[in-house]
């Protein structure tokens, strides 16, 4: 992708147990079903660091192979010196590595593909990127299992008046152009479940949720201090508030009364 969205690699270990708990479980085992006997290849789509393949290989049957398809030749591989992940029967799973700009996904990628996977992914594209994605899955006939794809729903308790007009301006900065790249944002899950559903897909969708809370102190601190920063950038007329707003949501932490829900939407696609 050009004009890409920087990610670092402590911030995906950061949030990597907290994706592992909130990903639907159902959603993967439907996957799993789908699988045809034999060797397995699924194809992981923003791969990053390789935390979809440490969470999902050990639900599906080997011998398999992930293909790590990323823009970022760091971040991969970050995966390959990590402990290599295992399958359903324990043995090793091969890595591969593929970097290329998402945009530029074909069927020819995907080909002798099992599956398609990806997580955190779908509200940092763009429309042409979507429509890229799913058409590349389509004429290969790959299903794919898209996970954690904001929605823009939050809920922090305690309530404060402050939460709304914060939670507006970032979802608006989550659709905000990135050097001519209009991001999907909140919209994508549902974008991309019509794109699926346009093409004759079957298509199930899951509800699932971030909760954070004091257990993960510096997480909850991390997503919080990035979610008001982005609020304001989008929107500078919250500034004369953030300090404030943020000083006692921080205070709050500290005494242990801070929590968190952020919402997602898992997909699972599959030919008809």
């Amino acid at each position: 992708m050009s004009g890409v969205l920087e990610v670092s690699s402590e911030w995906l270990a950061r949030r990597e147990a907290q994706d592992a708990r909130a990903r639907s479980l159902a959603l993967a085992e439907a996957a799993a079903a789908l699988l045809p006997p034999g060797p397995v290849t699924v194809h992981d789509l923003g791969s990053g660091t390789g935390s979809m393949a440490r969470w999902l290989a050990p639900l599906l049957p080997g011998p398999q192979t992930w293909v790590l398809h990323d823009w970022n030749a760091d971040l991969t591989a970050h995966a390959h010196r990590g402990y290599a992940p295992r399958d359903r029967d324990g043995s090793a799973v091969a890595l591969r590595s593929s970097v290329e700009p998402l945009e530029q996904l074909t069927a020819a990628h995907l080909a002798g593909g099992s599956l398609v996977a990806a997580s955190a992914l779908l509200d940092v594209l763009t429309a042409g990127e979507a429509h890229a994605m799913v058409d590349a899955c389509v004429a290969a006939r790959v299903p794919a299992l898209l996970s954690l794809s904001v929605t823009g729903d939050v809920e922090l308790q305690p309530l404060d008046p402050r939460d709304r007009r914060f939670a507006t301006a970032f979802n608006d900065h989550q659709r905000r152009e990135v050097e001519g790249r209009r991001l999907l944002g909140p919209y994508a899950g549902r974008i991309v479940e019509g794109l699926f559903s346009l093409a004759g897909w079957n298509v199930r969708r899951a509800h699932t949720t971030w909760r954070l809370s004091d257990r993960d102190p510096r997480l909850l601190t991390e997503w919080f201090d990035g979610w008001v920063e982005a609020a304001e950038e989008q929107d500078p007329r919250l500034l004369g508030e953030a300090s404030g707003y943020r000083e006692l949501r921080h205070a709050q932490l500290r005494r242990g009364e801070l929590s968190a829900v952020v919402y997602h939407l898992d997909l699972l696609a599959w030919p008809r």
